[in-house]
């Protein structure tokens, strides 16, 4: 049987390249993780537990040189408790998100050391993202706080800090502000008054690590000229 010429112009095909495949396959896969990724954004967004930074009753701590450690005269140790709402696999990428977002980049994932040791060249954050410990700042005689899960500590240059203890699960994301180099200092013979000299040259951060712009932090530190 022959098919009338008409019927073949009707049922022809369009044949695609593997190159062509591959672009409109890219394409869609492209459509799907976008829509995808916008889903979650919607059902868990990375965003403080309040959008109100008054509702989180931030603690400070003002911790003066104790003669070893210099620790910060003029901005204090921060505590936000419960500042982000953790939730999913992988809870410490949303401390890192917002770290990030707010200009503080997301440096590393671990514990706090189980020694005294500060930082002369950078401010610096912790968001707990899994577990507990308690944790000294300030030096031998310094202040011992207790933190969780969900809890930040935003930590100014040259406040020493120390794991007392910690749950075996305990993890914590860390990041300084953009721009800022860290070291490491564990109150040495020899290190000041280099030391003293760097922790005076440190910014005044663009924004709170968790708020943004319209964080609490500036309100607890005083400017940095």
């Amino acid at each position: 049987m022959t098919v009338p010429s008409r019927s073949l112009k009707c049922a022809r095909t369009i044949v695609y390249t593997p190159f062509e495949m591959l672009l409109i396959r890219v394409l869609i896969f492209s459509l799907v993780m976008s829509e995808a990724v916008a889903a979650a954004a919607e059902v868990n967004p990375m965003k403080p537990t309040s959008f109100n930074a008054g509702d989180i009753k931030v603690s400070s701590h003002l911790l003066a040189d104790n003669g070893v450690f210099p620790n910060n005269a003029s901005c204090p140790l921060l505590v936000y408790p419960q500042a982000l709402a953790l939730s999913g696999s992988d809870p410490a990428a949303l401390f890192e998100a917002l770290f990030t977002q707010n200009h503080w980049p997301a440096a590393w994932r671990n514990g706090v050391y189980g020694f005294h040791h500060y930082h002369s060249s950078a401010h610096e954050v912790l968001g707990v993202f899994s577990g507990e410990a308690r944790v000294q700042f300030g030096g031998e005689n310094g202040v011992v706080l207790e933190v969780k899960t969900g809890d930040v500590v935003v930590i100014p240059a040259g406040v020493s800090h120390k794991n007392l203890g910690a749950s075996r699960d305990f993890g914590v994301v860390g990041a300084y502000p953009k721009g800022q180099n860290w070291d490491m200092q564990y109150g040495k013979p020899g290190e000041r008054p280099a030391a003293d000299e760097r922790i005076a040259q440190v910014a005044m951060p663009t924004s709170d690590p968790v708020f943004g712009a319209d964080g609490p932090m500036e309100a607890h530190w005083q400017k940095r000229k």
